[in-house]
């Protein structure tokens, strides 16, 4: 089966108050060496991955930079990345290729080097057409700029494109998160993310949101029951307008849905490359004992990452990992999860294993079945860590 391959870029203009990535602004000079250690590590995968006794196909079938801001790359760090990607990689006919780009990034000789690099597809990161709430949150487009960038992009002809929108936002209201779904909708892209604000302390405003604090206009935070009627909203106005939901997160017109993004959510192969990336690899098989795959992490200690080549954390997966994570991943998909196709795939059977959970979750309504098939209701969307708990013992790395 073809991998997907994900490389971390995790270089920004500025940090966004609401980021809980390993990403940050650093020097040119830092991105240049980070640049060379990737063609470093994508040129020595297979070795590596090997010793692990993890299975290795050169063959891939989508590539997705992402971070961080990708392109604050220079063209020639762009050229210099993909270049080794297919010097390495026996890439398909049909490879989806998706860079992650902020607004107001995109000037004419990244986006030439884009084309350039057989870029097919552009997420970006708007997160509100509203100015001043995109400001308050540390971005640094207007909602003008990101129409203008769309425009450039589909006369460079990138029209599979994109679009971040976060419900919960510092200052959001009802009326204009009903703007921002207006303004997304006419912008005619064909696939749009829908987050609700995460509260967490790994970001500088999810601390602060935790400490009852001000700063970062935290005291402007719609509170989580308006946050989740505003998810709400924007499932039911995307799919009036033709942009079905087909993931927790994920909205697109027929034939549009991310193809790497799948790769995660029904535990296809995938590979990653940088700081704080993660791969899931299949296990060669021998004697048909555990495990069946292995997940890799890296470091997300940018100074350790440059200091050179290092052993990835390793995970390994087990038959009884494998059907928590076929639960815990199938569910975000609003098609769901075939219990019989799970048993195929794991050789245990999820109806027996978790009997008692999935009828206390059919009772709460937070599923729904239908025959030998299980998927979450809306209401089962908004509390879906909830009903993931349920499944999962130790949550799976995943990108």
């Amino acid at each position: 089966m073809p991998v997907g391959i994900y490389i971390s870029v995790p270089f920004c203009r500025s940090k966004c108050s609401f980021c809980n990535f390993a990403s940050g602004v650093f020097s040119r000079e830092k991105m240049r060496r980070y640049v060379d250690r990737l063609q470093q590590d994508i040129e020595n995968t297979e070795p590596v991955v090997r010793s692990l006794g993890a299975g290795f196909d050169r063959c891939a079938d989508s590539v997705y930079l992402g971070g961080g801001t990708p392109s604050t790359l220079s063209p020639d760090q762009l050229q210099q990345i993909f270049s080794a990607v297919r010097s390495n990689f026996q890439l398909q006919p049909d490879l989806e290729i998706t860079v992650e780009c902020a607004p107001a990034t995109l000037g004419r000789e990244i986006i030439d080097a884009l084309v350039a690099c057989g870029v097919n597809r552009v997420s970006l990161g708007v997160q509100s057409f509203i100015d001043h709430e995109a400001a308050a949150v540390g971005r640094l487009h207007t909602c003008a700029q990101t129409f203008a960038d769309i425009d450039h992009l589909r006369a460079s002809g990138i029209t599979n494109i994109n679009v971040d929108l976060i419900a919960g936002l510092p200052h959001q209201t009802t009326a204009s998160w009903r703007e921002s779904l207006r303004q997304v909708v006419e912008t005619g892209v064909p696939h749009v993310s829908v987050y609700i604000l995460e509260v967490d302390e790994d970001s500088r405003l999810g601390r602060e949101l935790i400490a009852g604090g001000s700063k970062y206009h935290a005291h402007h935070v719609p509170d989580a029951d308006l946050s989740a009627d505003l998810y709400l909203e924007a499932q039911a106005f995307l799919h009036h307008n033709g942009i079905r939901q087909y993931e927790i997160s994920n909205f697109a017109r027929a034939g549009s849905e991310s193809k790497h993004n799948l790769k995660y959510w029904t535990r296809q192969p995938y590979v990653g490359f940088g700081l704080d990336a993660h791969s899931m690899l299949p296990v060669e098989p021998s004697n048909g004992n555990e495990p069946v795959a292995v997940r890799l992490a890296t470091t997300d200690d940018l100074d350790q990452f440059l200091a050179g080549p290092q052993m990835p954390e390793i995970t390994t997966v087990s038959k009884a990992n494998a059907i928590e994570e076929a639960m815990f991943l199938g569910l975000r998909l609003n098609a769901g999860i075939d219990l019989t196709e799970i048993k195929q795939q794991t050789g245990l059977d999820p109806a027996r294993e978790f009997a008692d959970e999935i009828k206390e979750l059919l009772d709460l309504s937070l599923l729904e079945q239908s025959g030998t098939c299980l998927r979450l209701t809306t209401k089962g969307r908004i509390l879906s860590n909830e009903v993931f708990e349920r499944f999962i013992a130790t949550t799976p790395s995943v990108h």
